[in-house]
């Protein structure tokens, strides 16, 4: 395919989705200029101007868990920030380079075994398989600049469907991270004065978990385009592993400013999702974060999502309201939630607007 060039102008979702290519294997034709289904409204576009280099995300130092500093610290990034860094947090280092380097050892296969893995929808609970290039807004075929592979860790599911470059490094890494996550959904619910994840409540907040490696190719023109539009995910929380290529970019305290994440070797970012500030009534803040590519560097990012069962009622606990404050959202099925979220891909917060009163 490398004799293969693209105008401006051709629709090429055949051969970047259908076909599996992706947006590596667009990048592999020489591309020099990206075509025009993948330039990307201005307002969906990291500007520049935005930067905020006074601002960072704090990073929390895990090496003493249990020490109440620390448990403060999580609580306090949590309510102000909805983002943080994490350090000394327990997972080998080379659990997270051998993760790495499985992302780039899948997405630089051909098609013809990329294609296997190919689905256009899935559930939260569903086993695999997705391998796409992100697109806008149902109707709109504006693609992001990145390939993505989507493994659901749940004991229903069956690793045995994954792909063999990516299947053990998962597997380990899910093994080391879902303790970990648990740990910092109880400290976080302890700041809400809730004091025990019996079996009920870990369902509600970790009853689906998926594991999704991205790619994002070097491009030709990253200023008009993004690997990830601004979003808030749509999970209670999510612990994201990412190179030292950098481009995650999160909302500041001031007006519209972005924060760069800087990668941080051996550290996990950890984010608020929309449900667990659902859940706390606003006390968690849920904040916009946004993917940037690089021209000359290909970006491996490994987030991780905690999500509840898909027939789960989400809505806030009832120690949020328990004083008389109300209710700021409504209760609703986490499935119309995720079905809301996947069906318009809504950008910045209109997923919570969704589930507003």
């Amino acid at each position: 395919m490398s004799s293969l060039k693209f105008e401006p102008n051709d629709d090429i979702l055949d051969f970047v989705i259908k076909k599996a290519n992706g947006l590596k294997g667009l990048v592999d034709t020489n591309l020099e200029i990206i075509p025009n289904q993948c330039i990307q409204p201005k307002e969906q576009r990291l500007d520049k101007s935005q930067i905020d280099n006074q601002e960072s995300i704090p990073t929390i130092d895990l090496s003493n868990f249990d020490d109440l500093n620390v448990e403060k610290s999580i609580q306090e990034a949590a309510s102000k920030w909805g983002f943080f860094q994490i350090i000394n947090h327990g997972i080998p280092i080379e659990v997270l380079e051998d993760l790495k380097d499985a992302a780039h050892k899948f997405f630089e296969l051909p098609a013809e075994e990329k294609i296997k893995y190919h689905k256009e929808k899935v559930s939260p609970g569903e086993s695999v398989l997705m391998f796409w290039s992100a697109i806008g807004e149902k109707d709109e075929k504006v693609l992001e600049w990145r390939d993505s592979i989507r493994h659901g860790c749940n004991p229903q599911n069956d690793s045995n469907l994954w792909p063999p470059q990516t299947s053990n490094q998962v597997l380990e890494y899910q093994k080391w991270a879902t303790p970990l996550a648990k740990r910092l959904l109880e400290v976080l619910l302890k700041g809400l004065n809730v004091n025990e994840i019996d079996e009920s409540l870990e369902l509600l907040l970790m009853g689906t978990m998926a594991i999704i490696i991205n790619y994002y190719p070097p491009c030709p023109n990253p200023n008009i385009t993004i690997g990830c539009r601004r979003h808030c995910d749509v999970s209670c929380i999510t612990l994201l592993l990412q190179d030292d290529t950098g481009g995650l970019y999160v909302r500041g305290t001031k007006g519209d400013n972005w924060i760069l994440v800087n990668p941080i070797k051996g550290a996990l970012a950890v984010n608020i999702g929309s449900l667990l500030q659902i859940m706390s009534n606003n006390r968690y803040k849920s904040i916009e974060h946004c993917a940037a590519v690089d021209s000359s560097r290909a970006r491996i990012s490994v987030p991780l999502f905690l999500n509840p069962n898909f027939d789960s009622v989400i809505g806030p606990f009832s120690q949020m309201l328990k004083d008389g404050e109300k209710p700021v959202y409504k209760h609703v099925l986490f499935s119309d939630h995720w079905n809301y979220f996947f069906g318009k891909r809504p950008s910045g917060k209109a997923s919570l607007d969704f589930v507003k009163i």
